[in-house]
């Protein structure tokens, strides 16, 4: 997550969560060439943070939510020794509206 073009493909698939985007259209909302695309997405599925399925000829990929909650779980027990509460700002996780990001599929 620490590479900039593998956190916005994370940031672009938590957003169309959890139904995911095709990577063709992945591809195309972020302006990076399919081999690029390809390279990236096998960094983030070997990491466990994104799964991919096939329908027909298209690889939907989607975030594998079991890890990305259990990334932000870690974080938020570690945050500051263990007392999220002393933390500054205070984290506050809040969910897209049911639908939101939905429009176009």
């Amino acid at each position: 997550m620490a590479q900039e073009t593998r956190l916005e493909i994370l940031r672009l698939l938590v957003r169309h969560s959890p139904d995911g985007l095709k990577a063709g259209e992945i591809s195309r909302c972020l302006g990076i060439v399919p081999s690029t695309l390809s390279g990236h997405l096998n960094v983030l599925k070997r990491s466990g943070l994104v799964i991919s399925r096939r329908n027909r000829r298209e690889i939907i990929c989607s975030v594998n939510l079991d890890t990305i909650n259990a990334v932000m779980r870690f974080i938020l027990e570690e945050c500051c020794n263990g007392n999220p509460d002393a933390c500054e700002p205070r984290f506050e996780i809040r969910r897209p509206a049911t639908g939101a990001g939905q429009a176009g599929k």
